[in-house]
């Protein structure tokens, strides 16, 4: 890995406080890497060979069962992923690919495996990010199942409306079809939902949102911090 690379790397949160010698050999065998769109980083059942952190861009993690296929998540730069089968040395149980342009650092899992044992402050780091990911499982299967199709659809539109700076006017941050997705529903009912959200205010054009009734939206969203705070 180059220098500035180097330089760069150890900004992420992922690597704050760590012993400099233990950085060093953690990112001994690691290299920086661009991919297109489309890209499949990963595939579930495979062993777990990186641990991928995301420095640019974006990422859809998915999974695949008979001839379905759910989105799990989308990250961006900041995230890491999947941590956990790294560390217990197991299949990935999602796959990942790339829904933006993006720069990914990739590191060995033999060497985030060796280092979590050797460095408190990064095994401390890591079991953090563990514990934050285990509670945005327990978040999104109380959003699938104690929400109705439109009360997510509005939720998700409150909270990216808030996180864009509460404008009430965005784009979609990706493809209807993967919002749909991750949402827990088919693109036909997210479509219909966008349709009986026009009563909320809500005024769907393209990838285009406006949100002409932000307190009706939200009322009907009624936000739930131990669901839609990801700060919780």
């Amino acid at each position: 890995m180059r220098r500035e690379d180097f330089d760069l790397v150890r900004t992420q949160p992922l690597f704050a406080g760590m012993d400099e010698h233990h950085l060093e050999s953690l990112l001994h065998g690691a290299f920086l890497q661009r991919f297109p769109t489309h890209v499949e980083l990963i595939r579930e059942g495979e062993p777990a060979d990186f641990l991928h952190v995301m420095m640019e861009g974006q990422v859809e993690i998915f999974a695949r069962y008979r001839q379905r296929e759910t989105t799990v998540a989308v990250i961006g730069a900041g995230s890491c992923f999947i941590l956990a089968a790294v560390v217990l040395d197991r299949p990935y149980l999602k796959s990942a690919r790339v829904l933006s342009p993006a720069r990914i650092l990739m590191i060995p899992a033999e060497s985030v495996r060796t280092i979590f044992a050797a460095d408190a402050q990064f095994a401390r780091t890591v079991s953090h990010e563990l514990a934050r990911a285990y509670r945005g499982v327990v978040k999104e299967l109380k959003n699938q199942k104690l929400r109705g199709a439109m009360e997510r659809v509005a939720a998700w539109l409150v909270r990216y409306n808030n996180e864009t700076g509460g404008g009430d006017r965005f784009e979609l941050p990706f493809d209807k079809k993967v919002l749909a997705s991750r949402l827990g529903m088919v693109p036909e009912v997210l479509s219909r939902t966008f349709v009986n959200l026009k009563q909320y205010g809500v005024v769907v054009e393209g990838r285009r949102v406006t949100i002409n009734d932000p307190p009706g939206l939200s009322k009907l969203a009624s936000p739930d911090e131990l669901i839609d705070d990801p700060a919780s």
